[in-house]
């Protein structure tokens, strides 16, 4: 284990798995019911820790740019596009850590993210019971691709855009895939959201899982 010396990161709750399967609106439900500080994986992501990420290169003399939409969604290969964003989530991880051991509450931290991968996670817990794996079906998946614009904007600036939707659609299902296989490895709980229940019969699925750790 590594320096955590509020014991954030042993009595934190989990949530990670695929993309669009509702995870941050499951955590924040279950944080406002519970009195539990909500942190969102994406939103760090997309701001505090791309600017570690940046200031690293820097300091390593490496390139601080990512490859280009082009070079990530027509060039490359779905297989390599899933290799590379699951180092990413490796890298990130570290960022993700630092942030919680910062945080000093007296109820436990709810964090959620595609990138919270199970076994990053696993080593950190005190029981693989406070962590629950969300993965959309393949049919509620097209639901959500249909229903909400973020989910369904094909990427931009490449010569192919429908080639690159359907990449990206490719690389997120195959990283969905594999965090269950991992989940079930390591005897954590997925949970398989199909759209049958609402966002609050969802919260309500997923506390009861954690129901010996809330408050």
């Amino acid at each position: 284990m590594d320096w955590d010396p509020f014991t954030t990161l042993q009595r934190a709750l989990w949530i990670g798995g695929g993309q669009w399967a509702g995870k941050s609106t499951v955590a924040g439900i279950i944080a406002e019911r519970h009195g539990l500080t909500h942190y969102h994986y994406d939103y760090h992501d997309a701001r505090g820790h791309l600017d570690r990420r940046t200031a690293r290169r820097l300091r390593l003399g490496e390139a601080i740019t990512d490859p280009d939409a082009e070079s990530m969604w027509i060039r490359s290969t779905v297989a390599q596009s899933v290799d590379d964003a699951l180092a990413v989530c490796v890298e990130r991880f570290d960022y993700v850590q630092d942030d919680l051991r910062a945080l000093v509450a007296p109820r436990p931290i709810i964090a959620d993210g595609w990138g919270l991968r199970p076994e990053l996670v696993a080593p950190l817990t005190s029981s693989p019971r406070r962590m629950v794996v969300m993965v959309p079906t393949e049919e509620f998946r097209r639901h959500q691709l249909r229903l909400l614009p973020r989910a369904g904007a094909a990427p931009l600036d490449v010569s192919d855009p429908e080639l690159a939707q359907r990449r990206r659609i490719a690389r997120d299902s195959l990283i969905a895939k594999d965090a269950v296989r991992n989940a079930r490895r390591l005897r954590i709980r997925v949970i398989d959201v199909d759209g049958s229940r609402d966002a609050h019969a969802m919260a309500d699925l997923v506390a009861d899982h954690f129901h010996e750790f809330l408050p």
